[in-house]
């Protein structure tokens, strides 16, 4: 046995010099030499041979005739016989270096502390943006630090995991979406409670980081509650209903407290406990071939609304989404085009208040960092069904990384009122940390 562990200690310690040369002259994927990653596996190999260096002298030890008696205080114990000496790693285990111990790797220290992650949008706006009184958008300052959004997602068990995700404002904190995610239930069942946000739609599922554009559309604005959209506390149940020729179909269903949207983009308002909101979403979804997919899906939803306790909210929506994306070329060229229809139905005195909006979009990747989009709006406003506004957007982004992504957006509407906004908005978002992924 301990022949072995020499050996193996030797081999170890052989083997740094060669683990040096190459980290010194491996070039890593850009070009530079990648020596932190060498550095850091010399550091391993390190640890390993010390742990077997205290092992083999524990063993040493251990074969050693016992020690004579303790000798009387301030004497010095004979050299010829000297005491198993404790493993060097368990001395330098609060040092910085990345210890291995018991076979678990520096990732175990933090085994029970949640994936952190800081994503930043800033804004930047110039041009008319002046938005009519009655109107539902909401416009840009000059400049404004529009979130930061702070996520924190793990695993909890076998069966759930949660998702927090903490948004900072200029105007304050609030909660954007926290739930906790069943995965393991029967009969293939999906189950979420928490707050978070309605599967109405596409747009509206979506995070302000993972938009295609600055914005949101009008029809999003004025028919399902702007930015926060329908967003609430509940709980949603959803199962893959099984379907022929390699239909993948979804079906979804939604309970919430009632309350969603403030002011102009109110969307539904919870008078007492009974007055709760319900959403269904049916999604479908068909790879056409290797490159190009089709996702459509039908939403409904029906609240109260801030009319009074006895007046409702129905909510109708279509969204269709084509994805082209060429297997051999997919990291320079790409496409996808959106679009959505949303009905209101409001209930109001002293009559029901009836709204129809829509928007289409493409985008196109030109390279593999720069992507070229646009978009056109029409909707009516939920509250005054009779006021209609339309515009259009040009958008071009750049991605120095995935980890950040700097966006122009030319914007022009023309509000119902008959006045018009031609604005031109710079966005940059940066990302910090392991933020997870966003669903397909």
């Amino acid at each position: 046995m301990k022949t072995k562990i020499i050996w193996a200690g030797i081999a170890i310690f052989s083997a740094i010099p060669l683990w040096a040369q190459q980290a010194d002259s491996s070039p890593s994927s850009n070009g530079a030499p990648d020596v932190a990653a060498m550095q850091q596996q010399i550091r391993d190999l390190q640890d390993r041979l010390i742990l077997l260096e205290g092992q083999v002298r524990m063993l040493k030890g251990a074969q050693q005739p016992a020690p004579p008696a303790a000798p009387a205080q301030g004497a010095v114990a004979p050299s010829a016989t000297p005491a198993p000496e404790v493993p060097v790693a368990a001395v330098t285990a609060t040092s910085d270096q990345n210890i291995s111990l018991g076979g678990a790797g520096g990732s175990a220290a933090k085994a029970l502390n949640p994936d952190i992650s800081v994503i930043g949008d800033f804004i930047g706006a110039a041009g008319n943006g002046t938005v009519p009184p009655l109107a539902q958008q909401t416009p840009f300052s000059a400049l404004q630090m529009h979130e930061s959004e702070v996520g924190l997602q793990a695993i909890i068990d076998p069966y759930a995991r949660g998702d927090f995700f903490i948004s900072f404002g200029e105007e304050g904190v609030d909660l954007e979406e926290g739930y906790i995610t069943f995965t393991a239930l029967p009969k293939s069942f999906v189950v979420k409670v928490g707050k978070m946000r309605s599967a109405f739609g596409k747009v509206n599922t979506m995070h302000n980081h993972v938009l295609p554009w600055i914005d949101r559309p009008l029809a999003t604005t004025n028919l399902v509650g702007g930015e926060d959209g329908i967003d609430d506390a509940g709980v949603s149940i959803q199962r893959i209903i099984p379907a022929p020729k390699g239909i993948f179909l979804e079906a979804t269903g939604q309970a919430f407290r009632g309350d969603s949207g403030e002011g102009p983009q109110s969307v539904f308002k919870s008078w007492q406990r009974s007055n709760v909101s319900t959403v269904a979403h049916l999604r479908s979804y068909k790879d056409v071939n290797e490159s190009t997919n089709v996702d459509i899906g039908l939403s409904y939803a029906r609240g109260y609304n801030d009319f009074g306790p006895d007046f409702l909210t129905n909510l109708y929506g279509v969204d269709a989404t084509l994805r082209w994306k060429p297997l051999r070329r997919s990291i320079y060229h790409s496409f996808i085009g959106r679009g959505e229809l949303f009905w209101s139905q409001r209930q109001q005195l002293p009559v029901e208040q009836k709204a129809f909006g829509f928007y289409t979009s493409a985008d196109y990747q030109l390279g593999r960092r720069w992507f070229l989009g646009g978009r056109f709006d029409r909707s009516g406003r939920s509250q005054f069904g009779n006021l209609t506004d339309q515009g259009g957007s040009a958008v071009l982004t750049y991605w120095p990384s995935e980890f950040s992504q700097v966006r122009g957006q030319y914007r022009y509407t023309n509000y119902a009122e008959g006045r018009s906004a031609n604005e031109l908005l710079l966005q940059l978002i940066f990302s910090l940390g392991a933020h997870g992924a966003h669903p397909f």
